[in-house]
């Protein structure tokens, strides 16, 4: 089984969820580094 994008991302969307959830003050932090990381593989810059 190979692993993608279309398998991770619903799976850190739970992890930061449930982070946000525990601790409400790393949100800044979550949006943050989930938007980095989005724009940058839509960059096709990490494949």
């Amino acid at each position: 089984m190979t692993l993608s994008i279309a398998h991770l991302q619903p799976l850190v969307a739970l992890i930061a969820g449930v982070l946000i959830l525990l601790v409400p003050r790393i949100l800044n932090y979550i949006v943050a580094i989930y938007l980095i990381i989005v724009g940058i593989i839509g960059l096709g810059l990490v494949r």
